[in-house]
């Protein structure tokens, strides 16, 4: 399973916007070693799914509005890629004759129990304690 240039570039961008000011295309580009071409579609996804606010005019650019406190790596590959699997009989719809309603695979089980661990690691931390390399406050109180 890899995750996808996209995905990779995401999560650029947020590193990118972390530190709360307003930045060109460009300027994001070159801080992150972003191809342009990528860059505006990547953006966009991000954009709807509210990490994110593009300005317009002679001075815009893009701005993070969504405080990295409050969404995981998890929450910014689905916005990215839409969805993460660890194998594909795992996606909803897949067919696999051999798991049926009344004999589930016992492989898909073990994928099933891989995906879980997986998204388990994925939403653990913040993007704050991830690009700050620290546990939140409140974490380390418990």
């Amino acid at each position: 399973m890899l995750l996808t240039k996209e995905c990779d570039y995401g999560l650029r961008i947020i590193r990118a916007l972390s530190g709360g000011e307003k930045k060109t295309v460009e300027a994001i580009c070159e801080a992150e070693r972003i191809p342009g071409k990528f860059a505006y579609k990547i953006l966009k996804k991000l954009e709807n799914a509210g990490f994110l606010k593009s300005l317009r005019g002679r001075d815009g650019g893009y701005q993070l509005i969504k405080p990295l406190h409050d969404f995981t790596l998890h929450d910014v590959i689905i916005s990215v890629d839409e969805r993460l699997f660890v194998f594909e009989c795992l996606c909803e719809g897949a067919s696999c004759p051999l798991n049926t309603l009344g004999a589930p695979c016992a492989v898909r089980k073990e994928f099933a129990h891989a995906q879980s661990a997986l998204e388990d690691v994925l939403n653990r931390k913040s993007m704050y304690e991830i690009i700050n390399g620290r546990v939140q406050e409140q974490n380390s109180e418990q």
